[in-house]
């Protein structure tokens, strides 16, 4: 093989593949430990979408590149005066269908007496609160930023914070869902066009500019990836990442050379949640069963032959399938016996 013929001295008789049975037991044991701990947990949260595998993928498989497009200015009429707007800019026209809020800086002075009063989402007519938040940069654009919390990281996490309505725009293909009223059913680039155009003709369109956009796209597919709200397996990761930083400033682990250090510190510091399931056909099933009567899981390192909640046997096992990286992080664990 190529390995033996670089000069690689290995023990061949320890060869291992990542479903091997002893590897599936290691995965499974830590997925029940970390859920037992709290530490996995599955809900809604924005992730990265993929729109061209269909499937989540992890900020790793996330790429990024300089690419040219446009900003687009457009008026946000007020509710209780039509004749007042609020100029906003987005470089994703699609996404205004899931605006819940115009955000303005507490200290602009432009804006200050719009703060609390209520806008209407171009085209929709539906009512959103003018909030006032220190993220908001007065120098980019007009000043004013549309919020969607269902599609843009920033944005949810402003909607975190004003405990905003999360209005997902977007189905698996990246196609206008039912909340997009009559664009639905229109390609996301699509309803861009459509949704501009109806725009210019209401008198909504102030400008476009060009403008550099920092494109994400998928690592294997190449295809622009979409933020969205999915229900996934999550790992929370905080915890985990809290112990590893402390180790390093107490000084039981050194970092070489300490330049990296720094770096170490901003990784862990404003670390995100990790998305661990994949809704792809191969890879580590993951070892949750849903009951069909009662409805909650079992979460368990055999296969059940029934629930653990109330014995019945209509249960079903979770479809998705693990992130690689969960199976890859434990190699090191697994392949010497662990557990």
């Amino acid at each position: 093989s190529q390995i033996r013929r670089l000069g690689a001295s290995c023990d061949w008789t320890r060869e291992r593949f990542t479903l091997d049975a002893g590897l599936s037991r290691a995965v499974r044991e830590a997925f029940v430990r970390l859920y037992e701990k709290g530490l996995i947990y599955r809900g809604p949260r924005l992730i990265n979408w993929s729109p061209g595998l269909r499937t989540a993928v992890s900020d790793l498989e996330v790429e990024y590149s300089q690419e040219p497009g446009f900003l687009y200015y457009f008026k946000y009429r007020l509710a209780d005066n039509p004749d007042e707007f609020i100029p906003v800019a987005t470089t994703r026209p699609e996404t205004i269908l899931g605006d819940t809020a115009v955000a303005v800086h507490p200290e602009d002075e432009r804006y200050k007496p719009l703060i609390g009063r209520k806008a209407l989402v171009p085209m929709l007519n539906r009512e959103v609160p003018v909030i006032a938040d220190d993220y908001v940069d007065r120098e980019f654009g007009t000043g004013a930023l549309k919020i969607t919390p269902a599609h843009d990281p920033n944005d949810y996490a402003i909607g975190q914070r004003f405990n905003l309505e999360m209005i997902s725009i977007l189905d698996k293909e990246a196609r206008i869902n039912e909340n997009g009223g009559p664009y639905a059913g229109m390609d996301r680039f699509e309803c861009r066009k459509k949704l501009w155009a109806d725009m210019k003709a209401a008198g909504l369109v102030i400008k476009e500019e060009p403008y550099m956009l920092n494109v994400p796209r998928s690592q294997r597919g190449g295809e622009i990836i979409e933020p969205m709200i999915s229900d996934q397996w999550f790992v929370a990761i905080q915890p985990l990442a809290d112990a590893a930083l402390k180790v390093v400033r107490e000084g039981e682990i050194k970092i070489v050379p300490d330049r990296f250090t720094k770096v170490y510190y901003n990784w862990l510091e404003n670390i995100q949640d990790w998305t661990i399931s994949r809704q792809l056909w191969w890879g580590h099933r993951i070892p949750v069963w849903y009951c069909d009567d009662c409805g909650k899981m079992t979460v368990t390192r055999e296969d059940p032959t029934a629930c653990m909640h109330c014995g019945s046997q209509n249960i079903r096992q979770d479809e998705d399938v693990l992130d690689t990286w969960f199976s890859s992080g434990l190699w090191p664990f697994s392949t010497l016996g662990w557990p």
